[in-house]
């Protein structure tokens, strides 16, 4: 019998176990039922930013982990128009804004990648369109729209009965089921503007939501949908970096042999228009008292259409087929691994300057099918849950174009400063640059996950110990990464080397003026989109032949397994939770490989299995009904990304490098504790400080050599398992306080001290996603039906991986954002809000001092109407 029968004969039998358990109740429906309760619980009741900071509070209190609580402040009404961004406010936690918004996030000082989130407690397959963007384990916030969210919990210590995988946190989103609601009926509709101020549009965004439940409430049904049209803009000033070495010649003849030298660098500017439309369907049923069944479909589909056009100087791009390069004037820094490295000078004047326009057909979308259900019986609860997600994410097309011309270009490297003239050229000027080829890219990742669950939780209160649940879980994904490229040039059929300005209509609009020091380009000719597609596309489409790029496909399956027993317990003052979980991965890592250089593919595989043992204990100690003191002892474990474990090579969609996974990567793990102290000394008001020790046992770095890539010699970098670990100890701050007269306050501060141990060669690095400090601040009013709530989110510097002899880091970077709502009538309510309103940039140089890149996304305003009937 094949695998994949097993899997389903598997899925299939679990569905019908536990519907069979459900329906096996029916005498029992005089009993309490806990689950049921639960679920009937009125949580969209809450309304209002006091009522709701009260009910997070109550259920951080009522806690055996250390847990946050983000809830919606009322039906549709969640504190920030994206999830990542509210997750912001969570002591600890800081957010990727690379592009604008809240996509993935950073807790305790770890890598966005050791971090997971789930739905309703189990994994969302999500996926990225960028070409660059590696495939990670991490979840895509830009998937799901705050509407549809009921709550968050951030777990930042585990129990037994919650998925492996997070070092930093586990993060659970919680959608809402029909009957939780109080009415029989209810329907909620909102109708929203927003304005982004750097592309000076504005879009409009829709959403709705209708529960329904029978007069019994044993049934119901809940409909949702959201869409959303935003349009994009990120200026960018840019140098790509990379680890190639060359032999670079002066004017003179003298030589620096093997210096590093960007492959060139240019002022981006970035538009994308997105819509993004998402469902969700959740049926309830109520057989009995005592049990209830739920099905939860959720589907989520974003295209993007985005542009992104770059006008380019060169450097190691210009080098000869013997790795040299020809630099008058050139001048140099001192790398941290002791290389030098080219920072200004003047190359050409061949191909002195260049320009790549890129229209992408990009796409995300995801899918989730869950079925769960809960049997309340006498001293005994069963809950199983089952169900499979998919998603998918890449482009239908990233065609680009590519002009050239001759002029030499004199650059001037430093921090933040990304400075070129050309000196024989004028930007403006379109009859200077020749088409000289164009190229498309056709990519696809994919992921698909089918699950398991089930555990039994027996009420023994034997002594101090009150309930133990005993439980096992199955999961299987499969990720694959597949590249098809097209290529046209001189010779092709129907081709015609255009000038830019048979394409042009004139000047870009002025970009980075944030960003912008005094040598920087900021306005150029560029390529006008109708002419793009009326006259560029239509000739070189005639001649593109189109092939896949074989070394760059992968394939890695995963079958997980896990056995896990949890006991909680509660002796006077003392309750808590201890437990242990038991896992085994299996891992099977497909690709093409091209062991002799020469283009010739064989498929290949590599498999693996380990296992972990991974316990733990939460533990509170009431002092005073009003003062608590909190800790937790664990092993935890995460695995590396599905990028990093692939077997394949691919080549970067920017410079001639290369990058490749190991299969062999070992996963990481952490002994980890905390300890600390809540103060519930008011209503709705918290004093805590809490502090944390992570040990890893290990952390990934790359290296970087010359390899045969199908024929071709390019940097290869390739990561690796460090033989030291790295160390995470922390401090969590927080304050919150209602002042009365409406007004009040939420202030949270972390201090994270990690050190990394030594890497091949001596070499010591900073924690990759860690910053030393990170503050969050809202101060909001609200009373007689009006709300105001101004916050600051501020990260101090973060480092990243290893770049052109140094490490990269992210400046630091704060933020202000605010929101107001006016409650017209119990029914209607106008909202607005204003996100990045200071027009925050991202700065990213290396530990040497090497720009790398900084983005303008610039600040949006929105407004709207909500109604709730």
């Amino acid at each position: 019998m094949s695998e994949p029968l097993i899997r389903k004969k598997y899925l299939t039998q679990l569905i019908a176990m536990a519907l069979g358990a459900l329906s096996a109740q029916g005498h029992a429906a005089g009993q309490a039922d806990t689950s049921a309760a639960a679920d009937a619980a009125p949580v969209v009741e809450v309304r209002g930013i006091r009522e709701t900071l009260k009910r997070n509070l109550a259920e951080k209190r009522d806690s055996l982990n250390i847990v946050d609580t983000v809830t919606a402040e009322d039906l549709g009404k969640f504190p920030d128009k994206n999830v990542a961004d509210s997750l912001q406010r969570v002591p600890g936690i800081s957010v990727d804004r690379t592009w604008g918004e809240g996509r993935d996030i950073f807790v305790r000082g770890t890598d966005k990648n050791l971090n997971m989130t789930q739905l309703n407690g189990q994994s969302v397959a999500s996926a990225y369109w960028w070409k660059n963007d590696a495939q990670s384990r991490g979840f895509n916030y830009d998937i799901l729209p705050s509407e549809l969210v009921g709550s968050l919990d951030v777990y930042k210590s585990p129990s037994a009965d919650l998925d492996e995988g997070s070092i930093g946190g586990l993060v659970i989103v919680k959608t809402r089921k029909p009957l939780q609601f109080k009415q029989p009926l209810t329907a909620q509709f909102s109708a929203e503007a927003t304005y982004s101020d750097l592309p000076s549009k504005t879009d409009p965004q829709f959403s709705g939501l209708v529960a329904w439940k029978n007069e019994a409430k044993t049934f119901g049904i809940l409909a949702a949908l959201s869409r959303q049209q935003r349009t994009m803009r990120r200026d960018g000033l840019e140098n790509f970096t990379d680890a190639t070495k060359y032999n670079i010649v002066d004017q003179n003849g003298a030589v620096t042999p093997n210096a590093y030298a960007s492959w060139g660098g240019g002022s981006a500017i970035f538009r994308q228009d997105r819509e993004r439309t998402t469902g969700n369907l959740t049926l309830q049923l109520r057989p009995t008292p005592s049990s209830d069944i739920s099905l939860n479909y959720m589907n989520s589909d974003m295209d993007m259409d985005n542009n992104n056009q770059n006008y380019l100087w060169q450097a190691g791009g210009l080098a000869d087929a013997n790795g040299t390069l020809r630099v008058t004037n050139p001048r140099f820094i001192t790398t941290s691994d002791g290389t030098k490295a080219l920072v200004g000078g003047t190359v050409g004047p061949t191909t002195g300057v260049s320009f790549e326009p890129i229209y992408r057909e990009a796409y995300i979308k995801s899918k989730v099918l869950d079925l769960e259900g809960n049997v309340d019986g006498d001293g005994w609860q069963l809950h199983a849950q089952a169900g499979t997600t998919s998603g998918a994410g890449g482009s239908l097309h990233d065609r680009n174009f590519w002009f050239t011309g001759n002029t030499r270009a004199t650059i001037n490297l430093a921090p933040d400063t990304y400075e070129v003239t050309y000196l024989d050229m004028n930007p403006l000027d379109p009859t200077k640059l020749t088409l000289q080829g164009a190229r498309d890219w056709i990519r696809r990742m994919e992921s698909k996950e089918k699950y398991g669950q089930a555990d039994l939780t027996l009420d023994v209160d034997k002594g101090f110990i009150k309930n133990v649940k005993l439980g096992a879980k199955l999961r299987d994904n499969t990720v694959q990464n597949r590249r098809v490229i097209g290529t046209v040039g001189p010779g092709s059929t129907g081709w015609q080397s255009f000038s830019l300005a048979d394409l042009s209509t004139g000047p870009s609009p002025k970009l980075s003026q944030e960003a912008a020091t005094a040598g920087s380009l900021t306005q150029y000719a560029w390529v006008d989109d109708a002419l793009a597609f009326s006259k560029g596309f239509p000739m070189y489409d005639k001649g593109m032949v189109y092939a896949e790029a074989k070394g760059e496909y992968y394939r890695i399956k995963e079958r997980i397994s896990a056995l896990y027993g949890k006991a909680e317990f509660a002796y006077d003052k003392w309750r808590g939770d201890f437990g242990v979980r038991y896992v085994r991965t299996r891992q099977t890592s497909e690709a093409n490989q091209n062991l002799g250089g020469t283009g010739n593919y064989t498929l290949g595989s590599v498999e693996r299995s380990y296992n972990d043992i991974l316990p733990n204990l939460n533990f509170v100690y009431e002092l005073r009904r009003d003062l608590l003191v909190r800790g937790a002892v664990s092993r935890v474990m995460a695995r590396n990304t599905f990028s990093d474990l692939s077997a394949s090579t691919e080549v970067s969609g920017t410079t001639n490098a290369a990058t490749a996974g190991n299969p062999l990567l070992n996963p990481y793990h952490a002994n980890q504790a905390e300890i600390g102290a809540e103060w519930y000394f008011a209503d709705a008001s918290l004093l805590s400080a809490t502090l944390f020790s992570k040990r890893l046992d290990t952390f990934i770095y790359t290296s970087t050599a010359i390899e045969n890539v199908a024929g071709v010699m390019r940097p290869v970098t390739r990561p690796h398992n460090a033989d030291n670990g790295a160390t995470i100890k922390g401090l969590e701050l927080q304050w919150q306080q209602a002042f009365g007269n409406g007004f009040g306050a939420i202030v949270n501060y972390t201090f994270t001290d990690a050190k990394a141990g030594s890497v091949a060669g001596g070499r010591k690095l900073n924690v990759v996603g860690n910053s030393r400090n990170q503050l969050n601040a809202s101060g909001y009013y609200e009373k007689h039906g009006y709300s105001l709530r101004v916050s600051y989110n501020y990260r101090s510097k973060s480092y990243g991986g290893l770049d052109e002899g140094g490490q990269d880091v992210t400046s630091a970077y704060g933020q202000w954002d605010a929101t107001a709502n006016w409650d017209i009538t119990p029914k209607y309510s106008l909202y607005a809000s204003a996100v990045n309103i200071g027009n925050e940039v991202i700065r990213t140089n290396t530990t040497d001092g090497l720009p790398v890149g900084v983005y303008e996304n610039g600040a949006r305003y929105s407004i709207g109407l909500r109604a709730k009937f």
